[in-house]
């Protein structure tokens, strides 16, 4: 993943973090708009969620937060 989605997905696990604490849980459309403005980043997204890390649809913020500082 690009270095602009890496840091849009912390920012908003640090947020999602900040409101609602620890345990909170997200999936990767958390990371989009509403609408499907860019299909490629979110497939990249999606395939990176998914196939890569073989995540359930909805996993704590924290976690995803860590793998994705690590690979960052």
């Amino acid at each position: 993943m690009n270095k602009s989605i890496q840091e849009k997905i912390i920012q908003v696990c640090d947020e999602k973090i900040e409101k609602k604490g620890e345990n909170v849980g997200l999936s990767f459309y958390a990371f989009f708009a509403n609408r499907n403005d860019n299909p490629e980043l979110l497939i990249e997204v999606a395939e990176w969620w998914i196939l890569k890390h073989k995540l359930d649809h909805f996993e704590k913020a924290l976690k995803i937060k860590n793998i994705v500082e690590l690979e960052h």
